[in-house]
């Protein structure tokens, strides 16, 4: 990883703030003024975060600022806090993402740049990202969706793209992939150097909820607590109002065959459920760190496409390309992602499996992913 010389402020800092600032040795220094507090901690958000699974104690001096430094992290973004006597407070110094089912703040450490430059902007035409509202019936509420429109969109009125619905992780919401995925530049890029194909691309939020019901916190909604009803409701919105809105409303090509949906962690369960059981709808299925089938893991994916157990070639012919994609610091998916390989090859499934080196359950893992899996959309 190349270093700048430092110490230097993080590039996800609110402007013109100090701290958190990066060491050359890749050590983070934060820092906050608490002069009323007796206990101050820096707390990374979760396990397999990149920057450790502890809680690091803060030293006060004499006019009640608090300092730590930490240890280098792994490059890419990482959710963190402070707790103040006990309190969760965000980072006056960082900006807030929407994580933990609530505006929290991150920190981007850099890796080498030319690695990097993907998903960072570079000098290539630039597609839009648009936020359309929308009524859905399944909820009967206003919904909100964030839409990439690749370059090009709004002068050649003439061209239909294909579409790419790509879910978020659990506890985020559908500006994920934009403000902490990058993903408007990753296309860019890819779609400057032909390594991808020109594609609409579609973030709605993952939580759906039936007329009526009171939502619980997103932060509570784990894998196996979610409820049956909750999964059934999001692929149901996503079938019968995101699919129609779209193409009603973008120039898509609206066949399977220019379909594809992707999701990271929470969103690639949800991205099983909804393809799975609607294979005529979608040829493209990406999993990021997932392959968890939520209330269907014991029966397994054909059982939970409608198919017997001898039935891959079957469903290889319905699907274009099913990808795998994992970090291989992430043990507890990584040893599930691998566990559903054994599961695939045994049932004569086709599909794409990539491990990723040296990285996490967070963002950096996703973008990496992301960048691999529309290489090889709508080929």
């Amino acid at each position: 990883m190349t270093q700048r010389a430092g110490p230097y402020p993080a590039s996800t800092n609110t402007r013109g703030a100090p701290y958190p600032r990066i060491n050359p040795d890749g050590s983070i220094m934060l820092q906050l003024k608490a002069p009323g507090a007796t206990c101050v901690q820096v707390q990374p958000g979760g396990v397999d975060n990149g920057l450790g699974s502890e809680s690091y104690d803060m030293e006060r001096d004499a006019d009640g600022i608090w300092t730590a430094t930490i240890p280098p992290g792994v490059p890419g973004f990482h959710y963190y806090w402070f707790l103040v006597d006990g309190l969760q407070v965000n980072d006056p110094g960082s900006e807030t993402f929407f994580g933990y089912g609530r505006q929290t703040s991150g920190l981007e450490l850099p890796e080498d740049p030319e690695v990097a430059a993907y998903y960072h902007p570079q000098d290539v035409p630039r597609g839009d990202v648009r936020i359309r509202w929308y009524w859905a019936k399944t909820t009967e509420t206003w919904r909100r969706a964030y839409i990439y429109t690749p370059p090009g969109y709004d002068t050649d009125i003439e061209q239909r793209y294909p579409v790419l619905y790509l879910q978020h992780g659990g506890g985020e919401d559908e500006r994920g992939w934009i403000t902490q995925g990058h993903m408007n530049f990753i296309l860019d890029n890819a779609i400057a150097k032909g390594r991808a194909a020109p594609m609409i691309v579609v973030m709605e939020c993952n939580y759906a909820y039936e007329p009526g019901d009171s939502p619980p916190p997103p932060q509570a909604i784990t894998r196996r607590s979610r409820p049956p009803r909750l999964a059934q409701t999001i692929t149901r919105l996503i079938v019968h109002d995101l699919l129609p809105m779209v193409d009603g409303t973008f120039r898509t090509l609206s066949d399977h065959k220019h379909r594809a949906m992707a999701g990271l962690s929470m969103g690639s369960m949800v991205t099983l459920q909804t393809t799975l059981r609607n294979l005529d709808l979608f040829d493209y299925i990406g999993v990021f760190s997932g392959g968890f089938l939520g209330n269907d893991d014991d029966a397994g994916m054909l059982a939970t496409a409608g198919l017997s157990p001898d039935d891959g070639p079957a469903f290889n012919e319905k699907v274009a390309l099913l990808w795998f994609g994992v970090g291989s610091c992430e043990p507890r998916i990584l040893a599930h992602t691998r566990s559903r390989v054994v599961e695939m090859d045994a049932a004569g499934i086709d599909y794409v499996y990539w491990e990723t080196p040296d990285v996490s359950h967070e963002w950096l893992t996703w973008r990496r992913c992301l960048n691999e899996f529309i290489a090889l959309l709508f080929q």
